[in-house]
């Protein structure tokens, strides 16, 4: 399926306005998506055991977010609203591609609208070009793999995708010139950083993508060697494998800031460290969750089950909960953003594209609308916005059944898709989501209820709907899902 004709005109009539614009009007982009991290896995958001000296010093540096949110608690949706600017409701892309699956549950859930990005949206990467960038992509993509769907297809000049075949025996499409000798992460930091060499005289966009920390959970044994001697944190699972994959994701950290300090790009250069979801606590099929090249490390251990927590949010990824969308964020622009920053913004994965064209001197594709807001404000006077809303669509099953929430300020609604029941919780006083306060606070649940009704109505939320099969003694059994190949 080719591109639009709006497409089309979108990007040449932004290539005409931005035709005159000089590099020096353009900062670069580098945007580095972690796969699963969650948000209590770094020692600058509170953990006691796992190391990550090159995050630590890129928040010292920068800006951290405390209440950043994926827009999804699953991948594939939440890559798509960054690259769409729209909530994954509104995509029509809101589960993992291709989807969860329970034949014999009480509800059938609705599938994703179409199994790759919509291909007549007009990408981040798109606009960006518009305005002269140069765009690459490396790494985990997960929003279609067919002709035209690729990243390629998207908006990016350059782009390997990662296509499989664990940490140590990558394969990549399109596929690499040269062997693939060494670590996932490290072959995806070396292809970032020869792009960043090669394009360091214009302004680029960088999207570097890693499969760390997913499972199966795989790292080098020197590393997990080191962690399994260090002394385990309390109420935390401490696996050492699951820290050592950290590691190796802030050692790719330190090597692009380094790479754009050499290249004398840093000071122009705005970095982004995100998650696409919360952290995974344990597989949704309960088998063990290590690779068979880090099985024995956990042979008769329950860590062989466990990679991480979320305390002292509640649950983990695939549910509504804090611990499923609540995300690490920390952002660096050393000629912009004051250092040492910690911001409580209410920000959402729709954000970063409003952000970027803010940045270009860009106005957003037409016909499309845009969920988000720039944070330009923020980052750059370090302002506050307590009040805003923002809203989750997960209408399938996985660690929790399908669900909807939303947040406004200090107040989180959260609706059973099943039951159609209700919970309400106050995040400033009970951010574990322990206390439901539905009873004692009806207007704000009325209030809060009607913008959620409203919101899903705006975005064409589809819901799930009676199984004539179902079937209760059969009913946590997962199946292989329709459209699937």
């Amino acid at each position: 399926m080719k591109k639009s004709f709006n497409t089309v005109c979108y990007v040449l009539s932004v290539v005409l306005l931005m035709g005159s614009c000089t590099k020096g009007d353009k900062p670069n982009i580098v945007f580095i998506l972690i796969d699963d991290l969650g948000w209590s896995d770094l020692p600058c958001y509170g953990n006691n055991f796992n190391e990550a000296p090159n995050i630590d010093q890129l928040a010292a540096d920068g800006i951290r977010f405390t209440d950043a949110y994926a827009a999804c608690p699953v991948c594939s949706p939440t890559r798509a609203s960054i690259q769409s600017g729209q909530y994954p409701a509104r995509v029509g892309v809101t589960d993992f591609i291709t989807g969860h699956w329970r034949p014999f549950e009480e509800t059938i859930v609705p599938k994703n609208r179409t199994q790759f990005l919509p291909t007549q949206i007009v990408t981040l990467a798109e606009s960006l070009k518009g305005a002269d960038y140069r765009t690459a992509y490396f790494g985990k993509w997960h929003l279609g793999r067919e002709k035209g769907q690729t990243p390629g297809d998207q908006g990016y000049d350059v782009f390997h995708e990662y296509a499989g075949g664990g940490f140590y025996s990558p394969r990549f499409l399109p596929p690499l010139n040269e062997p693939n000798e060494g670590r996932l992460s490290e072959i995806l930091t070396d292809l970032s950083i020869d792009f960043i060499d090669e394009n360091k005289d214009d302004a680029f966009f960088l999207f570097l993508a890693h499969y760390d920390v997913h499972v199966q959970l795989d790292a080098d044994q020197n590393l997990i060697g080191k962690y399994l001697a260090k002394p385990k944190a309390d109420d935390y699972p401490s696996n050492a494998v699951y820290a050592a994959m950290i590691e190796h994701v802030d050692k790719s950290v330190g090597r692009i800031v380094q790479k754009l300090e050499t290249c004398g790009i840093s000071e122009n250069t705005m970095l982004i460290f995100y998650s696409d979801n919360g952290g995974l606590v344990s597989r949704f099929d309960k088998i063990p969750l290590l690779a068979e090249g880090s099985l024995a490390v956990y042979e008769d251990s329950p860590l062989k089950y466990i990679a991480t927590s979320n305390a002292p949010l509640r649950a983990e990824k695939g549910t509504v909960y804090e611990g499923g969308i609540r995300e690490p964020l920390i952002i660096k622009w050393p000629a912009k953003i004051k250092s040492g920053s910690v911001n409580p913004t209410l920000v959402s994965s729709v954000d970063f594209y409003p952000t970027f064209l803010e940045i270009a001197g860009l106005s957003g594709p037409q016909d499309q609308v845009l969920d988000g807001i720039s944070l330009l404000p923020t980052i750059l006077q370090n302002g506050l916005d307590m009040d805003r809303t923002l809203f989750w669509h997960y209408p399938v099953y996985h660690h929790d059944v399908p669900s909807g929430a939303i947040r406004k300020g200090e107040w989180k609604l959260i609706e059973n898709q099943v039951d159609n029941s209700l919970a309400l919780y106050n995040l400033q006083y009970d951010l574990s989501e322990s206390n439901n306060l539905i009873d004692q606070n009806p207007d704000v649940v009325d209030e809060l209820y009607k913008a959620l009704k409203n919101w899903q109505r705006e975005v064409k939320a589809e819901f799930p709907i009676p199984n004539p099969n179902f079937n209760p003694e059969k009913r946590q059994e997962w199946g292989r899902h329709p459209d699937r190949k």
